[in-house]
């Protein structure tokens, strides 16, 4: 296995939002060979109760672009406000407003279920419930990475979560864990993101031990 590849794609899949082409189509083809690389991330359980929504029809993914705006364009308004201009954290706020501006016109749109609620399951439901879905999902996003596609992990239409499922028929059964906006990247290529010293975020054996 080429490490220095897998490294590479490891370290520079990136939260794109700004540099998502927005007029540039994204062939069925493609997706779907993105989903068969995902689901081959392990589920608790072998229970493989991931489902795929693929949205690519207008007029929905207008109306789920919009509930993403009333699900969280006012927090991140705020916490734009609050950052210091011009900082790593108000970059990152003011691009995802960016993003609620023009997610009508990501060309794709996906959202990640799993089957089961994580309603009064406690830590080790939720736990196992999300950890069933996460790994594909991410490992969906390192596909498109390697396809010249990206996308952003996104959560803000949840707080709208009942409104889009009725309006893609997602069954109540049914968790949805993110919305994954689509696209081919413009430009250049993705660098490693400013992260602390390992060190200083890994413990031996106890907590707050560094040795």
């Amino acid at each position: 296995m080429d490490t220095a590849a897998t490294d590479h794609l490891l370290s520079t899949t990136r939260a794109v939002r700004r540099r998502l082409d927005l007029e540039r189509p994204v062939e069925r083809d493609v997706i779907l060979d993105c989903l068969r690389l995902a689901v081959q991330a392990p589920t608790g359980g072998n229970s493989q109760g991931w489902r795929w929504l693929v949205i690519t029809d207008e007029a929905k993914r207008a109306e789920l672009a919009r509930l993403y705006k009333e699900g969280g364009a006012e927090y991140l308004e705020a916490a734009r406000a609050a950052a210091e201009e011009g900082s790593q954290t108000w970059r990152v706020y003011d691009s995802a407003l960016y993003l609620v501006d023009v997610m009508a016109k990501v060309p794709v749109m996906v959202i990640p279920c799993i089957q089961g609620r994580p309603e009064g399951g406690g830590n080790p439901l939720g736990a196992a419930l999300y950890g069933s879905i996460l790994p594909a999902a991410w490992s969906f996003a390192l596909a498109l990475r390697s396809r010249g596609l990206g996308t952003s992990w996104t959560t803000l239409h949840l707080g709208k979560e009942q409104e889009a499922a009725e309006l893609l028929g997602i069954p109540e059964d049914f968790t949805q864990v993110a919305l994954l906006p689509v696209a081919y990247t413009t430009g250049g290529d993705f660098k490693p993101a400013r992260r602390p010293p390992i060190e200083t975020v890994t413990f031996w054996d106890h907590w707050g031990s560094g040795q």
